[in-house]
C-alpha cells in the first residue's frame, strides 16, 4: 500500500493505491467489499458487495448523472423564477 499524488481527472490530493491479485479484496469501512474477480489482459473484473441503498456506478455513468442533475436544477430554478414573475404584481 502506498499513497501517490493524484494527477488525472481528480482534484489534487493523495490517492491510496492498493495492489490486489485475482480473488483478493479490499474493505471500505465495515460494509463495502471490493473484490478482484479476474484479470484478463488489460481488463479487470471487480465485484462490489454493498448494501442496496449505497449507489454504485461506473465513473462515466456517475458523471453523466451529475451533469443531468445540474441541468435539471437549472431548469427547475428557471421555472420557479418564471412562476414568481407571473405571480408578482406588475409595476
Amino acid at each position: 500500500m502506498f499513497i501517490i499524488q493524484a494527477t488525472q481527472g481528480r482534484e489534487a490530493g493523495p490517492l491510496l493505491v492498493l495492489t490486489r491479485k485475482s480473488n483478493q479484496s479490499i474493505m471500505i469501512g465495515d460494509d463495502i467489499e471490493v473484490a478482484v474477480l479476474s484479470i484478463v489482459g488489460e481488463k479487470v473484473r471487480i465485484g462490489i458487495d454493498a448494501h442496496r441503498e449505497i449507489p454504485v456506478f461506473r465513473k462515466e455513468v456517475y458523471l453523466e448523472i451529475q451533469m443531468e442533475n445540474v441541468a435539471a436544477r437549472a431548469s427547475a430554478r428557471a421555472e420557479v423564477d418564471d412562476a414568481l414573475k407571473r405571480l408578482s404584481p406588475s409595476r
